[in-house]
C-alpha cells in the first residue's frame, strides 16, 4: 500500500512518500518529468520548462486557463521541484540495488491540507505504479473519488492534520 507520512520540511508542513521500482532511473525520471508520461498519473496535465526558474503550467480542466508555477530545481535525471499554488512539489529519483526509488514531498502552504493531499497523492502514485507496470489504459485515470476516500480515512485515523475543504463537497 502506498502510504504517506506527515513531517516538517524546513519549518513547513509536508507529506512524504517513498516508493521503489524495478526500473531504471531514466525510466522513472521520464515518468515524473515528461508531460506525456505525467498525463498517466499526475493530477493535472502540465507543460514544463526544463530549467530552474522556468514556468510550469497546470491544466486541471480541458477548457480552463492554466495555473502557473515556477520550476525550482530541474536536475535530470534525479531531482525536480516546482511550486503549485502555495505548495511545493519535490521529486527525487535515486538508484537502488533493485532498480530505483522515488521520494515525493508535497510541502504544504496550509497544515490542514495534509490528510487531503496525502490521500490524493496515494491515488496518483497507485496510478503511477499501474502506468510503469504497463497495466493502465492510455489516458484512463479511473474513478479517483472512489479510490481517494479510504486513504483519507486512514490518514484521519492516524491523526494527520486535516480540516481543509474537500473539492466537490460543500463546506
Amino acid at each position: 500500500m502506498i502510504h504517506g507520512r506527515y513531517f516538517e520540511f524546513k519549518g513547513r508542513p509536508a507529506v512524504r512518500f517513498r516508493c521503489t521500482y524495478p526500473f531504471s532511473v531514466q525510466r522513472l525520471w521520464e515518468a515524473v518529468s515528461e508531460p506525456a508520461e505525467l498525463a498517466h498519473w499526475f493530477p493535472s496535465r502540465v507543460r514544463i520548462d526544463t530549467y530552474a526558474g522556468g514556468d510550469i503550467e497546470f491544466f486541471p480542466e480541458p477548457h480552463s486557463d492554466p495555473e502557473t508555477g515556477t520550476v525550482l530545481v530541474y536536475g535530470a535525471p534525479y531531482t525536480l521541484a516546482f511550486t503549485w499554488g502555495g505548495d511545493e512539489i519535490h521529486f527525487e529519483v535515486e538508484p537502488t540495488a533493485e532498480g530505483c526509488a522515488l521520494t515525493l514531498v508535497n510541502v504544504l502552504e496550509v497544515r490542514n491540507t495534509a490528510a487531503r493531499n496525502a490521500a490524493g497523492w496515494s491515488v496518483c502514485l497507485a496510478d503511477l505504479d499501474r502506468h510503469l507496470d504497463g497495466s493502465d489504459a492510455p489516458g484512463h485515470r479511473g474513478d479517483a473519488s472512489a479510490d481517494w476516500r479510504p486513504f483519507y480515512q486512514t490518514y484521519l485515523g492516524e491523526g494527520m492534520p486535516s480540516g481543509a475543504q474537500i473539492p466537490g463537497e460543500s463546506a
